[in-house]
């Protein structure tokens, strides 16, 4: 009885800090970043700034809806793992019910947004990923099976696609392409963690890779897979989609991402998987960086 009281306290005092973490804003911004690059990756120029701005907003939304939706389903695990003990659900800040109806409305008015003030195509498109993440991944893929990341990592690789379709209207190879890149470096990112993480995912019951085949094995599929992420990211320059700036420095982020990537593989270091993980987020922040000033130095050349 007294805990009830006590959790009935702490939900009655939620803060706008509470519901914001819901949404997972650190997640958010780097998907943010990827969809804004693709926007303007896939216009010739300055895309609108409608599209962009509605866009943004739009996207952000829909993701926060399905982070959310993350917390409510994953609430009984994440009560059980040190990294995320700490989230709202779990301190009893927030209600399953009220968190559930913040990502309704979040979603909502986010497709919304992007149906009438955007495009179809993108709103479709947003619908689709938010259902992936939130339901197919979460729900089912997450508990069922190792390879849960590689198979639900498509939902999370949309976000440029979104942000190219939301300034064009249409499907385009490169948009694309964009998507296979973060989809071919979800993996030895999402692995690197697991593997620092292995007991919490074990006593949690979740069948990730290092769970349920070992470290070993999970090392060198980190390996494998961060090879073909090198591969897909150097076809950007093959299509012509970019040019010499882009390949010079996608060269250099490939080169440090195979250093760590190498270092898991081989040293069997406490802490590096941890290293590589944080490194694989500036990673791909640094490769969208690169694409969007290879662009601009491509559409409008200094001289």
């Amino acid at each position: 009885m007294r805990n009830d009281k006590v959790m009935a306290v702490a939900i009655e005092h939620a803060g706008w800090r509470d519901y914001l973490e819901l949404c997972k804003p650190k997640v958010v911004a780097v998907m943010l970043l990827t969809a804004i690059v693709g926007m303007f990756v896939a216009a010739p120029g300055v895309p609108a700034w409608d599209a962009v701005l509605f866009g943004t907003i739009g996207i952000g939304l829909a993701a926060g809806s399905a982070a959310a939706v993350n917390h409510v389903m994953d609430r009984r695990i994440d009560e059980q793992m040190a990294r995320t003990q700490s989230r709202p659900l779990p301190q009893g800040k927030l209600s399953p019910q009220k968190a559930l109806m913040f990502a309704a409305v979040t979603g909502t008015v986010g497709i919304g947004m992007l149906v009438v003030l955007v495009n179809p195509l993108t709103a479709w498109l947003t619908l689709a990923s938010l259902i992936g993440y939130a339901l197919i991944y979460t729900v089912y893929l997450k508990r069922a099976t190792p390879q849960n990341i590689v198979i639900g990592g498509i939902a999370g690789a949309a976000p440029p696609l979104l942000g190219w379709t939301a300034v064009t209207g249409q499907l385009d190879p490169n948009g694309l392409l964009l998507v296979l890149i973060i989809f071919a470096w979800t993996p030895p990112h999402f692995w690197a963690l697991c593997i620092a993480r292995k007991k919490d995912y074990a006593k949690a019951g979740i069948p990730m890779l290092p769970v349920t085949h070992g470290e070993d094995y999970t090392r060198l599929q980190i390996l494998l897979y961060s090879v073909l992420m090198v591969l897909c990211t150097l076809m950007p320059y093959l299509t012509g989609m970019s040019g010499a700036l882009y390949l010079l420095g996608v060269m250099l982020l490939n080169a440090r991402f195979m250093y760590w990537a190498w270092r898991v593989y081989s040293k069997r270091v406490v802490g590096e998987p941890m290293k590589m993980f944080r490194h694989s987020i500036n990673y791909i922040m640094l490769f969208f960086v690169v694409l969007l000033v290879d662009h601009f130095a491509t559409v409008m050349p200094i001289g």
